[in-house]
């Protein structure tokens, strides 16, 4: 990888943003989906919104 500080791969365990998207991004997809079937788009951005403010308070 063109630009990484690693000499070879990453180090095992470390969370990069390709292995990050490769696991949320398909539930959050299928959340969305269902959440316009539902008609509950405003909620599910609220909740999704909320959830991070948590996770970034506590990382903090």
């Amino acid at each position: 990888m063109p630009g990484s500080p690693y000499l070879e791969e990453p180090p095992k365990g470390l969370m990069t943003w390709p292995r990050l998207l490769k696991m949320t991004l398909p539930f959050a997809l299928i959340g969305l989906v269902g959440a316009v079937y539902l008609d509950a788009v405003f909620e599910v951005l609220a909740v999704f919104t909320g959830a991070l403010f948590i996770v970034a308070f506590a990382r903090r």
